[in-house]
C-alpha cells in the first residue's frame, strides 16, 4: 500500500497516510481535528535511471579529437 499525502482544510494540518490504491481518492478521518473533509494532495515521487553527470558523460563521450567518430 502507498503512502498518500492529505491536506485537513478544517485545522490546516497536512498529514500522510497508508491506504489502499482504492480508497487514496476518499476522504480520509484527520489525526488532528477527526475531520472527514481532506483532500488529497498531489505528491512528487521518486524514479530511478541515470544520474545527470552519468548521462553528460555518456553523451560526450564521442566528442573531442582522436575519437573514432570524429
Amino acid at each position: 500500500m502507498p503512502i498518500y499525502e492529505y491536506y485537513c482544510p478544517a485545522c490546516e494540518v497536512e498529514f500522510e497516510k497508508l491506504v489502499k490504491m482504492s480508497d487514496a481518492d476518499t476522504q480520509q478521518t484527520c489525526p488532528e481535528c477527526g475531520g472527514r473533509q481532506s483532500h488529497k494532495k498531489l505528491s512528487t515521487f521518486a524514479t530511478s535511471g541515470l544520474s545527470t553527470s552519468r548521462a553528460v558523460s555518456a553523451s560526450s563521450c564521442g566528442s573531442g579529437g582522436g575519437g573514432r567518430f570524429s
